[in-house]
């Protein structure tokens, strides 16, 4: 039995680290194990343009822990009128990675987002002429579509027609959470990559609804079903070159996250390599690991893999149950919070 592996310093290709208090909190938990990550631009405001990545990546630079090589990727946020030649700037000038695209308020500060996807047409020629990468929130937000059918709905009335539209442009299909979604991301490979959640490999709807309202695993897309868990894992787990790490995790303050009206989003960085190498070795393809994480992705992104290394151990530790944040009585539940983790990062 594999008790110890080493691997490719893996990166995040999906990850929030808000802004502000809670980005000095929370950022070291990802520059602790990472080589890069995709940072979300859903902060409020937004950022919108090429002066507001800058300025937002410098408050990201600042949070970065002392003698850390970590490098932030920095993503645009999509709106009815974002300007192509603007994007294309960005772009040009390595400040934007790529475009973020949230359907008009389906999930948190996405309120924004793009309303009309004909009005965005221009930015997706643009950006598949300078071949940059376009990021989904892959829902739509229709009230007539149940939610656990939004990822499907999206495929189908959009993203398959985008994909002959936009022949050249690679396209990413965040967070999937559906045997629809890793069906489809394998049927439109390599023009479409997928990143995978460790919760949505982990948990089942059964967590957040079967034993009374457990309001801390709501996420969007929702956690479904044990048949699309399944799904999730066995492509995650393929080797397949289209499947890649996005933890998409989410901090927020305890307030907003079990309010009445509650936020969506787990925070899981503290945990995230450690519970992937945990559902890994359940699958029985921890020889798969380093592909998921750490060479698949840059493959994507048409980037280098991570030179340095990191080494995990069959070594059981307690997550931390919430990470504090600056202010009166601040903080942010961390996903597995006080259980006994399987693996640990011990280089």
């Amino acid at each position: 039995m594999t008790t110890r592996i080493t691997i490719r310093k893996p990166d995040d290709w999906h990850l929030h680290v808000r802004d502000d208090e809670m980005l000095r909190a929370v950022l070291p938990y990802t520059a602790k194990n990472f080589g890069r990550a995709i940072l979300m631009p859903n902060l409020i405001p937004p950022v919108r343009t090429t002066a507001d990545c800058i300025a937002y990546r410098q408050r990201v630079m600042a949070a970065i822990p002392p003698g850390s090589k970590f490098k932030p990727l920095m993503t645009c946020y999509l709106t009815d009128d974002t300007d192509p030649d603007d994007v294309e700037r960005g772009f040009r000038d390595s400040v934007f990675t790529g475009v973020k695209l949230y359907p008009a308020n389906a999930t948190t500060n996405s309120a924004a987002g793009v309303t009309d996807y004909k009005k965005v047409m221009r930015v997706l020629e643009r950006m598949e002429k300078i071949d940059m990468p376009f990021l989904m929130h892959g829902e739509v937000t229709d009230p007539d579509v149940d939610v656990f059918d939004r990822e499907k709905v999206f495929i189908d009335r959009y993203l398959s027609q985008w994909i002959k539209q936009f022949p050249k442009l690679r396209f990413i299909l965040e967070h999937l959470s559906s045997k629809d979604g890793v069906e489809f991301v394998k049927s439109a490979a390599p023009q479409v990559g997928g990143t995978i959640t460790p919760y949505h490999m982990v948990q089942t709807r059964n967590d957040t609804l079967g034993h009374g309202l457990n309001p801390y695993m709501y996420v969007m897309p929702v956690i479904k079903t044990a048949k699309d868990r399944a799904a999730l894992r066995k492509a995650a787990t393929s080797g397949e070159a289209c499947y890649f790490l996005g933890t998409d995790s989410a901090p927020h303050p305890y307030a907003r996250k079990v309010a009445v009206h509650g936020v969506p989003g787990m925070f899981n960085a503290p945990v995230a390599i450690e519970t992937y190498a945990k559902v890994f070795e359940e699958e029985g393809a921890l020889d798969k690991l380093e592909a998921f994480a750490s060479l698949n992705g840059p493959k994507h992104y048409r980037m280098p893999p991570n030179e340095e290394t990191i080494t995990l151990e069959k070594s059981p530790w307690t997550a931390p149950k919430e990470v504090k944040v600056a202010g009166p009585d601040e903080r942010a539940i961390v996903y597995r919070g006080g259980q006994t983790i399987e693996w640990k990062v011990v280089g």
